[in-house]
C-alpha cells in the first residue's frame, strides 16, 4: 500500500523560513531509515504559496489564482512517499518523523494512495494499458 505523508505549512515556512541544520540533519537520518527499510519512494519539501499558483476549474473556463493562499494550515509544505503493508505500520514509522517544524507544532497527515483495483471496472484493460506505458515511459525519462 503507498501512502502519501503530508507535512502541513507553518506561519514560518509560508514566510520562506529555511530549516535549520540540526532539522535537515534529523530529517535525512529518519530518511536514511525509511531508505534502508525500503519504504520510502520519494520526498520533497515544497517553496512557500508565494511562490505558486493555482488553477480554478469552472466548466470548460480556467482562471489562474496566484499566491499566497490564506491558512497556513491548511497548506503543504513537503510530503514522503511511502509502500508499506498497512495504515498502521504508516502510523508507526511517521511517530518516529522529527517535528518538521523546529520546535513549533505542527502536523502530518497520511493518506492513502489510490492502487488500480480501488478504481474496479471503471478502469478498463485500455486505461490500465496507457498508464502502463506512461509509467515506462516516465521512468526512461528519469534514467537519462
Amino acid at each position: 500500500m503507498k501512502f502519501m505523508v503530508i507535512v502541513k505549512a507553518s506561519v514560518a515556512s509560508e514566510a520562506g523560513v529555511m530549516p535549520s541544520t540540526q532539522l535537515l540533519t534529523d530529517m535525512g537520518k529518519f530518511n536514511d531509515e525509511l531508505v534502508k527499510a525500503g519504504v520510502l519512494l520519494s520526498a520533497e519539501g515544497l517553496h512557500p504559496s508565494s511562490r505558486g499558483a493555482r488553477i480554478g476549474f469552472k466548466g470548460d473556463q480556467r482562471s489562474v489564482i496566484d499566491g499566497p493562499f490564506a491558512e497556513s494550515k491548511e497548506l503543504i509544505a513537503g510530503y514522503w512517499l511511502i509502500e508499506v503493508s498497512s495504515k498502521e505500520e504508516a502510523i508507526e514509522w511517521m511517530k518516529r518523523a522529527p517535528n518538521p517544524h523546529d520546535g513549533v507544532d505542527s502536523e502530518i497527515e497520511i493518506r492513502q494512495v489510490f492502487s488500480e483495483a480501488d478504481f474496479g471496472e471503471a478502469f478498463t484493460p485500455e486505461l490500465r494499458a496507457q498508464e502502463q506505458e506512461q509509467m515506462r515511459t516516465m521512468r526512461e525519462q528519469h534514467a537519462r
